[in-house]
């Protein structure tokens, strides 16, 4: 089926046209546009992260190279460094917003299967922060001498996808990004502490979902009374209380749970808020843990997909760049899923981003190749050193 096709074409075959055709058409995407459409403004975005391409001349200079596949690799007519660099900086970055989120669902669908000790949505929220050139990037306000963005994530641990990706400027507090999660019922969400808020925290109280937040070291608390504590897990003190203080118990005037958590092997201690009374306190220091997998997102994305080294100065130009490498990053995760292939998302990478324009079927290149010595940097012992 998939004999004489190139690896990439093989791969535009799973991502769904028709939907991405629709939001185009929504936002009037290809209007007046006679040959350089959204649809091949996305393939090439996106043949340029898989090559790991450095810059848009970077990759304009390889689609020259091969410009007699340019058709059948799907990037269409018109293929200049001009017409790409306008396209990103004058088209809806919300085209490549929605459909990456359409691609998120699918890779959620197709990686949920967690066998996670605490049943139920695990989600880690976060932010990492971009440094830009000020000169450059004047529009991303930050310091007096440099510009930067954020990108504030919501990370599912169970499929290990990102939910959704919030770009803002990096003068921006973190805490504000939390006003557009929208919650999901009985869920976990999971914050460090940059993210108390009482008044926000409520909020997730409200929509019957739980939280745990590391709390700040001069939390005002009031303990009502105390649950029995278990030394053999770490557990200093397990308190049922309230929020003191004029404004914060206001924000949260409900009962909340404070526990305290010594690690053995770092020697550190921690203090956790929490709005769940029912999952014991050794259970709860273990969702706090898993904070740690929106941090090795960040690390793997920053190493493996373009989204430091920007293709367009404006604003626009960022946000598509982003939202695609996102629609990459689920993309992997997707083929990984349906051809069943035993490899991680890095391996996957290396493996296509050396052969995009072999006529080897999918399948048999992702199986078949010896890889062994293409190891991804350990990152998962780090989870292990989070406290």
């Amino acid at each position: 089926m998939n004999q004489g096709k190139y690896i990439f074409s093989q791969l535009v075959n799973f991502l769904p046209q028709r939907v991405f055709d629709r939001i185009t058409a929504k936002y009037s995407g290809n209007k007046s546009v006679k040959h350089f459409t959204c649809w091949n403004q996305l393939l090439c975005m996106m043949f340029g992260q898989l090559s790991a391409r450095e810059s848009l001349r970077d990759l304009i200079a390889i689609i020259d190279a091969h410009k007699s596949k340019s058709y059948h690799l799907g990037f269409g007519k018109s293929i200049t460094r001009r017409n790409l660099s306008k396209a990103n900086e004058n088209r809806n970055y919300k085209i490549f917003e929605e459909f990456a989120d359409y691609l998120i669902k699918i890779a959620q669908n197709k990686n949920d299967t967690s066998n996670f000790k605490i049943e139920g949505s695990i989600y880690a929220f976060d932010s990492s922060t971009i440094d830009l050139c000020l000169s450059v990037f004047c529009w991303a306000h930050f310091r007096k001498t440099k510009a930067g963005i954020k990108l504030h994530t919501l990370f599912d641990v169970n499929t290990q996808i990102p939910v959704f990706i919030h770009v803002t400027e990096a003068n921006i507090h973190d805490v504000n990004a939390m006003d557009v999660i929208d919650y999901e019922p009985l869920a976990y969400y999971i914050f460090d502490r940059a993210y108390v808020d009482y008044e926000r925290l409520y909020r997730i109280e409200k929509a019957k979902a739980y939280f745990v937040v590391r709390a700040k070291s001069n939390v005002k608390f009031k303990r009502i009374y105390s649950k029995k504590k278990d030394k053999t897990t770490g557990i200093k003190y397990d308190q049922i209380g309230k929020i003191i203080g004029f404004y914060s118990s206001k924000n949260y005037p409900k009962k909340i749970r404070k526990v305290k958590y010594h690690d053995s092997k770092t020697k550190k201690t921690f203090v956790f808020l929490t709005n769940n009374f029912k999952l014991s306190a050794s259970d709860n220091a273990l969702l706090y843990k898993q904070r740690w997998q929106v941090e090795l997102f960040f690390k793997w994305i920053k190493q493996h997909l373009k989204v430091k080294n920007f293709w367009g100065r404006s604003e626009n130009a960022v946000r598509i760049q982003i939202n695609v490498a996102i629609a990459t990053y689920c993309l992997v995760s997707i083929v990984s899923r349906d051809l069943q292939i035993n490899r991680s998302n890095y391996e996957i990478l290396q493996i296509l981003s050396a052969s995009l324009i072999d006529k080897t079927p999918l399948n048999e290149l992702l199986m078949k190749s010896d890889y062994n010595n293409v190891n991804e940097r350990n990152t998962n012992q780090l989870v292990f050193n989070l406290f």
